[in-house]
């Protein structure tokens, strides 16, 4: 799956492409992915000049020369791998002069027109994405454990029930909101059963039964749920904003007996900050520079930024730091980082993607014990909203802030 609406740009002014693959070329794409359809950068010229594409490859997308070799910046020209041995050429736009508007389905706030301080989002469409499964499902992912007697910590389960109180509140506030899915049952109709055959493929060799069981439920709930949440995003609802709600987690150890920690953090991300190996993936490729002549930054960092932000007022947590080089820190915060993700990657649309809470730490742990309640609590001496309102909360006041000062004239 490829969804591009960059297709629908004017036509092509001076780009030079070598079309589909020759037959017998070699296609390189990631794990159900399928083959890559490059036409859609037939639209691309004149979109960025060379300084905005350098700026944006080296800066957020593919740092520290990640691209080298599949990405060749020349003066007036970009040129593309496509394949084994197939390049394409996209033009820049002269430095200075204006540049042709990306096609894309979703609205950066600039172009939606004014709005009121009590509606900030009128007509916003704002998809919600709860991460994970929940019920039987959470077990199979490991976002799940028990505590004796306590109510078990499943994430999918509580997402929903963050993206259930979310809905209403940014649909007071003017919003169009749509769930991606609404019941602890997954999106995509596979089951790990049904991708057995592409799993061996991927172990190679004689695979043990129980080698293969586990890859299966690796494809099912790590890449073909994510990319069956995706189709509803590209295809269908066509959001100007998607919200990925998740929880984060320390090591637990066992489920029925896992570790209490005592780190509690909050962290936001945004898609950026490939490596080499993964560009090496036709599809991987073609989905950054997707987001990357799309200029869905300009839109995805500050709208983070403004919700992170506001999440972090809500909840007191301070930020989470990566030591690994799989994420950098960009723009102003503390709290946000670049990362590649399948779902900030495929989503084509501005992503928040939220990892507030340590489920296993023991203040969380205790919070999710004491369930969903109207007003506050004193919880240690504090008075607190249940975690799923605070959740919701501070993604809504991030939302109507960002907004607000984005559409609202004084």
């Amino acid at each position: 799956m490829h969804p591009c609406p960059l297709l629908r740009c004017a036509p092509v002014l001076a780009l030079l492409l070598l079309g589909p693959l020759a037959p017998g070329v070699f296609a390189r794409s990631s794990p159900l992915a399928g083959a890559v359809d490059w036409g859609w950068l037939r639209a691309c010229d004149g979109v960025l000049s060379r300084s905005q594409f350098v700026e944006l490859l080296d800066g957020m997308y593919a740092p520290g020369g990640a691209a080298a070799g599949c990405v060749e910046v020349g003066e007036r020209t970009v040129r593309i791998r496509t394949g084994d041995d197939t390049w394409a050429e996209v033009a820049f736009a002269s430095e200075g002069a204006p540049t042709r508007p990306p096609a894309r389905f979703w609205r950066p706030s600039a172009e939606m027109g004014a709005a009121t301080a009590e509606r900030p989002l009128k007509g916003v469409r704002v998809a919600i994405d709860p991460g994970h499964l929940g019920g039987d499902w959470a077990k199979m992912e490991g976002r799940f454990f028990k505590m004796g007697r306590g109510r078990p910590v499943q994430e999918g389960d509580l997402t929903l029930a963050v993206a259930k109180k979310l809905k209403p509140q940014l649909e007071k506030l003017g919003a169009e909101v749509q769930l991606l899915r609404t019941s602890s049952r997954p999106v995509t109709p596979e089951r790990p059963k049904t991708l057995r055959g592409p799993a061996t493929a991927e172990l190679k060799g004689s695979p043990t039964p129980e080698r293969v069981q586990t890859q299966s439920e690796l494809f099912f709930y790590r890449i073909s749920e994510i990319r069956a949440r995706a189709q509803q995003v590209n295809q269908r609802w066509k959001p100007d904003v998607v919200l990925c709600l998740h929880f984060n987690a320390e090591e637990w150890g066992e489920p029925e007996h896992p570790q209490l920690q005592p780190r509690n953090h909050l962290h936001a991300l945004v898609n950026g900050c490939y490596g080499a190996k993964e560009l090496d993936w036709d599809d991987v490729r073609s989905e950054m520079l997707a987001q990357l002549f799309e200029r869905t930054t300009a839109e995805a960092l500050p709208l983070t930024e403004a919700v992170v932000g506001a999440l972090a007022e809500e909840t007191g947590l301070p930020p989470f730091t990566y030591f690994s080089s799989n994420a950098r820190r960009v723009g102003g915060s503390a709290y946000v980082y670049a990362r590649n993700l399948l779902a900030n990657r495929l989503y084509r649309a501005p992503v928040v993607f939220l990892e507030p809470y340590v489920m296993n730490s023991e203040p969380v742990w205790k919070r999710v014990q004491m369930g969903d309640y109207a007003g506050e609590k004193i919880i240690d001496g504090v008075p607190r909203k249940s975690l799923i309102n605070e959740y919701a909360s501070g993604v809504t006041e991030g939302l109507a802030r960002y907004y607000r000062r984005a559409r609202v004239k004084s």
